[in-house]
């Protein structure tokens, strides 16, 4: 992935939550979409923390909060233990959010950032244009790069195809809860992501299929529901 920048492989349709949101509308929302943590942004999509699922580890209501450290309490400063205490207790994204954000830039290179997440042991980061959020960077992005890179090169067909691809998925307003990356290699489209139901995957196949020069569409998305 030599050359290449965060901006050619992160995620620009974020999942994010205010700072007043619950913690339970936070963890449905991870649940939801399958993912493992949510930027907290504030009105003007400024990046104030990140809400993981480490963050809702330690909580009193499935008997998980942390332990008394007996003696070893001595070496934990009392702005530390006031900080658990918060986060275990915590009800809404603010109280309960890492912070502050380890963030990147859209320009960053995939290589200094993928240095960041081992050097913090974070699987994410909010990507920042003027200050304000504009995409993630995750692991899994990362992965899919690289996949990417182990094809050949898209044919000027393929590229075209995608580009139709991805205009017909946007055109059908019943897609909107759906999360979708589209590939193309020699006419045969690959759909990544999530969706809403198996209802909703097999119509979308349905609608891809229709389009002139797609030769078959294999379909690898997840539904929320089976039916």
């Amino acid at each position: 992935m030599r050359g290449m920048k965060v901006a050619d492989i992160m995620t620009r349709d974020v999942v994010c939550v205010p700072p007043d949101a619950s913690v339970r509308d936070a963890a449905r929302l991870m649940l939801e979409h399958r993912i493992s943590g949510v930027p907290v942004v504030d009105a003007e999509r400024r990046v104030l923390g990140v809400v993981s699922e480490g963050d809702l580890l330690r909580r009193p209501e499935i008997d998980t909060e942390r332990p008394d450290r007996g003696w070893l309490s001595i070496f934990v400063s009392d702005e530390t233990r006031a900080r658990e205490l918060i986060k275990s207790r915590g009800g809404v994204a603010r109280e309960v959010m890492t912070q502050p954000a380890i963030c990147v830039t859209p320009e960053t290179s995939v290589e200094e950032a993928v240095r960041t997440m081992e050097r913090h042991g974070v699987k994410r980061l909010p990507v920042l244009e003027q200050g304000k959020l504009a995409g993630l960077m995750t692991r899994a992005d990362v992965v899919r790069a690289w996949l990417r890179q182990q094809k050949p090169p898209a044919s000027e067909s393929d590229r075209e195809l995608r580009e139709r691809v991805a205009e017909r998925l946007r055109s059908l307003a019943w897609t909107e809860s759906a999360r979708i990356n589209v590939e193309v290699e020699a006419g045969v489209v690959q759909l990544w992501g999530t969706v809403e139901s198996t209802t909703q995957r097999d119509a979308i196949v349905v609608a891809i299929s229709g389009l002139d020069g797609v030769k078959d569409v294999q379909a690898y998305l997840g539904s929320l529901i089976p039916n």
